[in-house]
């Protein structure tokens, strides 16, 4: 029987961001950003970086292309998309100690 769901399919979304802040309207600006980003499903993985598990190349297009269509007019703002394979090969740190990665809670589709 075939896996269904691949480590070399399954794809993270990373989002980075740097926008201006300096001014009320930037901060809210900046806070509206970040509440689309969690509103399509993404989640904080460290300030100004937000992550989001898709179990397909072409729904992560998707994700992208809404990412696309809500960047703000200032800043900059990066998006990067790995494998589960490459994301599983991340090593994280708190301090000098390393930390264990929390394992993807598994997405189920309904048809």
């Amino acid at each position: 029987m075939i896996e269904r769901f691949s480590e070399y399919q399954i794809m993270w979304i990373f989002v980075f961001f740097d926008l201006p802040t300096e001014t009320k309207s930037e901060r809210k600006k900046y806070a509206e950003f970040r509440k689309q980003l969690m509103r399509d499903g993404f989640t904080m993985f460290q300030f100004s970086i937000y992550l989001r598990h898709c179990p397909s190349r072409e729904n992560a297009e998707v994700h992208i292309k809404r990412v696309k269509q809500m960047l703000p007019k200032e800043g900059y703002v990066g998006i990067l998309t790995i494998t589960d394979k490459q994301f599983g090969q991340m090593e994280l740190f708190r301090g000098c100690q390393r930390i264990k990665q929390d394992q993807p809670v598994q997405q189920l589709e309904m048809f």
